[in-house]
């Protein structure tokens, strides 16, 4: 059995599943699945990371989701998909939203070493990241006043200001950059505390 981490790739968009495939096989162990109900029978504890698109003919990537929570399997899953985020994905669980096209190798390699990380991490912390990616994501395209009118969005920006307060003590112990991002830019506490850290350390297109 291989010691590479393996990954789990769905989309029904046959071109591009190939494709991130043969991007990652040097340095993964791959799995293809075409459609949800490929990726429901193809998952297993095996699975450390699942990229997956969310609009899909027979089983949509939400449907898959929810049972990959349900069926409780310990991997990280990311949204890879051409529909554009809106106040829904607050209810989904997954670690990381991209949005398509992800024409180049090298992003692709970087989104699942990340998500790999991740998964050494404790539950509060693979939180955190979560929802930072969810709050990240809506940003981006919703105007401030429509995000501050939102119940679900504000009920994140909570959950999250509780988390970083409990995690900011250790931060320093940390070393994903998605990580160190968050308390730079988030947490003016964490932020000052992965400065001394460091200080001290001298250190596709369709959906």
């Amino acid at each position: 059995m291989s010691d590479e981490p393996t990954v789990l790739i769905v989309d029904d968009e046959h071109a591009i599943t190939d494709l991130h495939a043969r991007w990652l096989e040097d340095s993964y162990e791959v799995r293809k699945a075409y459609n949800g109900t490929e990726a429901l029978e193809t998952i297993d504890e095996d699975v450390d990371i699942v990229l997956l698109d969310r609009r899909m003919p027979d089983r949509s990537g939400q449907e898959v989701l929810d049972e990959i929570r349900e069926q409780a399997f310990d991997c990280r899953v990311a949204m890879v998909t051409a529909v554009e985020p809106d106040f829904d994905i607050l209810e989904l669980g997954f670690d990381a939203y991209i949005c398509k096209p992800v024409s180049d190798p090298e992003q692709l390699r970087e989104i699942v070493a990340s998500l790999e990380i991740r998964s050494t991490y404790d539950s509060q912390v693979q939180e955190l990241l979560a929802l930072s990616s969810k709050k990240a994501a809506l940003e981006e395209r919703k105007e401030s006043d429509e995000l501050s009118k939102n119940e679900d969005y504000t009920e994140l920006e909570t959950r999250l200001a509780s988390l970083r307060n409990e995690l900011s003590s250790t931060a320093m112990e940390l070393d994903d950059d998605d990580l160190r991002a968050e308390f730079h830019d988030r947490n003016d506490s964490g932020s000052k505390l992965m400065k001394s850290a460091e200080g001290g350390n001298a250190s596709e297109s369709r959906d």
